[in-house]
């Protein structure tokens, strides 16, 4: 220790207390500095601009108390959707490579699917035979890989596969893939009296056990598609099993008669995506009193994630690009508006 002996009367013991703090003490400075950024702006992966300040004035118009647009919290409604809005929705959708993934785990049982469509195609990893079979291949796979067991065991299984995998070109756990700059607006809404909910195609069961920890979003504002369940008693505890048969599908039309039959209050405010999302935009931003906010992520960066808009498979951005000239609603330049996509950019 030559520092320690250059200064023979400082207390050893105590200087190295206070070197092994250092650590401590820099951790804590970052964490103080981060906070307050965070407390200066909110939004920091927003680049300033048109987009970011309609969000800025819309939160401070229906916030401000006695002011003509203000909003009483227990109406400050927020609906998102997830894939394409939230995280990434290319190449496939997460929860079809969750379905596929589980065709693979399942084939040893079924070894009738190494000749059956679609399965052999997943299998094979043809993806053009897989097209083929349209959406009525899809629902068939979606049906044998999320059904035929409890909820609980469903619940697991979607636990475990989100846990270990990885997105193909990333390389990291789809969990790390939401996107930071939609992750600090929803910290926003939440910090000024908003209650934010997810709105999704995807299966309301499928994302139940993953939201909180990654939006901040508990199971219980959660909106989604699902299949039916039966209530039975198994070896004398009582459960709900998951039947191959279709109960609600929460898009485009269904979004609006989802967030009513869930929620049971309109939103204030509607973030989406794709034209799955016009009519919940509509249904927030339409014939309705007082402020209204619609937003549409519009994917413009290929080089940081992906582009893609009017002629996409996944996540199409056509009718509802269109719509939001007429309604002004916000649409987010992904290439423009934000400073970085993912929170390890």
């Amino acid at each position: 220790m030559k520092f320690v002996r250059q200064f023979p009367a400082l207390d050893r013991r105590a200087l190295l207390s206070s070197l092994a703090m250092l650590p401590l003490l820099s951790a804590s400075f970052r964490s103080t500095t981060a906070e307050a950024q965070t407390q200066r702006d909110p939004l920091a992966s927003w680049n300033d601009g048109a987009t970011k300040s309609s969000i800025l004035n819309f939160v401070g118009r229906v916030t401000t108390q006695g002011g003509p647009d203000f909003v009483p919290v227990d109406q400050r409604i927020a609906t998102f959707d997830n894939d394409g809005t939230l995280w990434i929705e290319q190449p496939m959708y997460i929860q079809l490579a969750f379905a596929l993934d589980r065709v693979k785990t399942m084939a040893p049982m079924h070894p009738e699917w190494k000749t059956r469509q679609p399965f052999a195609a997943v299998l094979d990893g043809d993806m053009k035979a897989l097209a083929a079979a349209g959406e009525k291949g899809l629902v068939e796979i979606i049906a044998v890989t999320h059904a035929g067991m409890t909820t609980a065991e469903f619940e697991k299984i979607t636990s475990d596969w989100i846990a270990t995998a990885r997105d193909h070109r990333f390389k990291r756990p789809y969990t790390e893939l939401a996107y930071q700059p939609m992750l600090e607006l929803l910290a926003y809404l939440r910090a000024n009296g908003f209650k934010t909910f997810i709105v999704s195609g995807g299966g309301i069961e499928f994302m139940r056990p993953w939201t909180e920890r990654i939006y901040g979003i508990p199971p219980e504002q959660v909106v989604g598609s699902s299949i039916k369940t039966r209530f039975e008693m198994k070896d004398g505890a009582p459960t709900l099993f998951r039947l191959q048969e279709v109960n609600f599908v929460d898009d485009k039309t269904g979004k609006p008669i989802g967030i009513n039959e869930h929620i049971g209050r309109r939103p204030i405010a509607a973030f989406g995506n794709s034209d799955g999302d016009l009519e919940m935009l509509q249904w927030t931003t339409l014939g309705a009193a007082g402020a209204r906010f619609g937003l549409l992520v519009h994917h413009t960066d290929a080089e940081r994630e992906y582009a893609y808009d009017r002629h996409s498979h996944f996540g199409k951005l056509d009718v509802a690009l269109d719509a939001a000239a007429v309604n002004r609603w916000t649409v987010v330049d992904m290439k423009k508006d934000w400073k970085r996509i993912f929170a390890f950019d």
